[in-house]
């Protein structure tokens, strides 16, 4: 039986290849049909009159939902690029701004989505032939003569649309597209382009403000919900078996706000001040030794897993606990990780007390802060 007779039986005979490769497009359209057990009850074009002014009308509303996708496409890529994103104080100038950059991008990306998505479905509705079809369901993959037979199909339904001949529609849909998918790999790429190793030694991820400037000492700070409170931290302000969140803080700072605003903000600030019970036997982690100042250690509460803050401290096992993804690190051993999926050890900030009976940093970290894969140097 040839491939043209495959629809008077109630089982057809598949096509050889050679039959496959010598039938036109329309052909494997109908073979698409018959193979897929595919009975067309109904099947009338939507537009049986060409070029009526309904037609056109139906055209142009589809052609302005993708115009307005491609406008908003073009209007998330230059707020993504050029809308000011940098921190600004609440009640600065310039702080509208920044407050909606978020809002923004967000929205452009949305509209430009959901704009994108009322186009495709206008065009669907106004457009596709109205068909009613019945089909039989068959379990098992396709095989070559399945997929070769539904392009071919898909084809055949889009030449049924007269889509070659609506250039308004195609040209808006293909601007979409095109910049709708230039914004997302814009979205994705943006952030690779800063080198976070700019600068070597001195580089953003190798520095913390916990580094001295000039020989100026940093204090460790407790956060009194006061900007402009300074509460300094001394040994006997804690209890044994106690944690408190300090950051650096430094006397050229005092009534600068921005600075003391920078200082609690930053992603690399929050350290964990913690006071074991006296007693408490502590394995010090080599070239380490002297970080600690009697029984108080000093640890990064950024994460090491995926950055979330390490804010949770268990006096009863001296475990410190990240409640993102259950890390948990052991205080006692230089803040190793015992549990989850953190596989390095929090960092620990060198500490001491001055003549005035203050906690003051030795110096930086003398190792990355955050997510372990920040540590490889290019």
């Amino acid at each position: 039986m040839s491939a043209t007779d495959a629809g008077s039986s109630t089982h057809p005979t598949r096509p050889s290849p050679e039959e496959l490769e010598g039938m036109s497009q329309e052909e494997l359209a109908r073979l698409a049909g018959t193979l897929d057990d595919v009975e067309v009850v109904h099947n009338a074009p939507k537009w049986p009159v060409k070029g009526t002014r309904a037609e056109k009308r139906a055209e142009r509303t589809v052609a302005t939902w993708f115009l307005l996708s491609a406008l908003s496409a073009l209007g998330f890529i230059v707020a993504f690029i050029a809308w000011p994103h940098e921190y600004v104080a609440p009640g600065a100038p310039g702080y509208g701004w920044y407050a909606s950059y978020t809002p923004a991008i967000g929205f452009l990306f949305g509209f430009t989505v959901l704009a994108l998505g009322i186009g495709v479905i206008a065009y669907v509705r106004k457009f596709f032939p109205e068909e009613v079809s019945v089909q039989q369901r068959h379990d098992g993959r396709s095989d070559e003569v399945d997929r070769r037979t539904i392009i071919a199909q898909l084809v055949s339904a889009g030449k049924s649309t007269d889509i070659g001949r609506r250039k308004l529609i195609t040209r808006s849909a293909g601007a979409a597209a095109g910049i709708f998918g230039l914004g997302l790999g814009i979205a994705a790429l943006g952030p690779l382009i800063r080198n976070p190793w700019k600068g070597g030694d001195q580089a953003a991820l190798w520095v913390t403000p916990w580094a001295s400037k000039g020989g100026e000492t940093v204090y460790l700070r407790r956060d009194t919900g006061i900007l402009g409170e300074i509460s300094r931290v001394r040994p006997e302000d804690m209890e044994p078996g106690s944690m408190e969140t300090v950051f650096p803080y430094r006397e050229s700072e005092r009534g600068n706000e921005e600075e003391l605003l920078h200082a609690q903000r930053a992603s690399d600030t929050p350290v964990m001040l913690i006071r074991l019970r006296p007693g408490t036997e502590t394995i010090k982690r080599q070239g380490q030794e002297n970080f600690h100042f009697g029984d108080y250690y000093a640890f990064s509460k950024v994460c090491t897993h995926l950055g979330c803050p390490t804010s949770l401290y268990q006096a009863q096992d001296n475990r410190i606990l990240c409640p993102c993804h259950q890390s948990q690190f052991l205080a006692t051993e230089y803040a190793r990780p015992v549990f989850g999926p953190a596989t390095r050890a929090l960092p620990q900030l060198p500490i001491t007390v001055d003549s005035e009976g203050y906690f003051v940093a030795r110096s930086d970290f003398i190792e990355p802060v955050g997510p372990a894969f920040w540590e490889r140097r290019p």
